[in-house]
């Protein structure tokens, strides 16, 4: 007759509170709150009345929350908010699905193909990355003005269509290279061919370094400053960054304060991205890890 052994529950010691980790609580708890607090206040301060924005020493919390700011807001004369939504999430959709397939393409010939002068031209476009943007604004100003692109969107999305970027060919190369090529020649002997491989081995094994790619690319295009700035001069023309800029410098409506509804509009304005951030950031962390290690 044969015995089982009976399995022991083990309990592993609790670390102990030291002094350096009590600091270390504290020193977390201070910085949430500091990073914290410009939110808290913008998000308290977009459901004040006028009057409560007015208020020496400031109102904290508001007495009765506004929430009809955030439908006025929308409705604004001569601030059309509704307008610069639609222009920042149609600048976002063509920037990301041009940077995601023309940086994708290139990586994998980085990646895949031997040519001459590859090792060359990576190292060139490593070398943008070091390149300050300001350098280029002026010689990309002449040449979309003359191709009559200003005071539209175009010179906000089509450049990106042309290779997306330094960084995103880079962090697609480095995920590629960890790819066994093993897959590649499997594929060639079955048929397929170079484009075929790519689309349908590679990329659907890239989703995590996609979807980082992704949420990079969608931020930076919502939160981009300077191009709208440079390039836009119509007020229904501008994106969110630009627009909340001249909604600040904007008289008051009929003679009622309106900067908590510029706090409505910023709280609308960060709100897709934080949603964005938290629905990929697994994502962003897998793709992120994979991409990094090897290469």
């Amino acid at each position: 007759m044969t015995s089982i052994p009976m399995t022991q529950s083990r309990y592993e010691p609790k670390p102990k509170l030291t002094i350096n980790r009590v600091l270390l609580y504290v020193l977390v708890i201070v910085l949430c709150v500091l990073f914290g607090f410009p939110l808290f206040w913008t998000l308290m301060s977009s459901l004040k009345t006028g009057q409560e924005m007015a208020i020496f020493p400031p109102l904290w919390v508001p007495k009765i929350p506004q929430w009809s700011n955030y439908e006025k807001v929308l409705f604004l004369p001569r601030i059309p908010v509704i307008f610069w939504v639609m222009n920042s999430t149609l600048v976002v959709v063509l920037v990301t699905i041009g940077s995601l397939i023309t940086a994708s393409l290139t990586a994998y010939s980085m990646a895949r193909f031997e040519y001459r002068g590859r090792n060359l031209l990576f190292m060139i476009t490593l070398a943008t990355l070091m390149l300050p943007s300001y350098v280029t604004l002026i010689p990309q100003f002449v040449l979309f003005f003359k191709l009559g692109w200003i005071n539209t969107l175009l010179p906000l999305w089509v450049p990106a269509w042309f290779g997306g970027g330094g960084f995103e060919i880079f962090l697609m190369r480095q995920f590629f290279l960890t790819l066994p090529r093993d897959l590649d020649e499997a594929a060639l002997i079955d048929g397929a061919g170079f484009f075929r491989i790519f689309w349908s081995i590679l990329l659907p094994l890239s989703k995590p370094v996609l979807a980082t790619l992704g949420i990079i690319t969608i931020i930076a295009a919502w939160s981009d400053f300077l191009g709208p700035l440079i390039y836009l001069n119509s007020p229904e023309k501008f994106t969110v960054s630009v627009g909340l800029r001249f909604f600040n410098n904007a008289p008051d409506v009929g003679g009622e304060p309106i900067r908590q509804l510029l706090m409505a509009a910023c709280v609308l304005s960060m709100l897709p991205m934080i949603i964005i951030f938290f629905i990929g950031q697994r994502f962003f962390v897998q793709g992120i890890v994979m991409s990094g290690i090897k290469g």
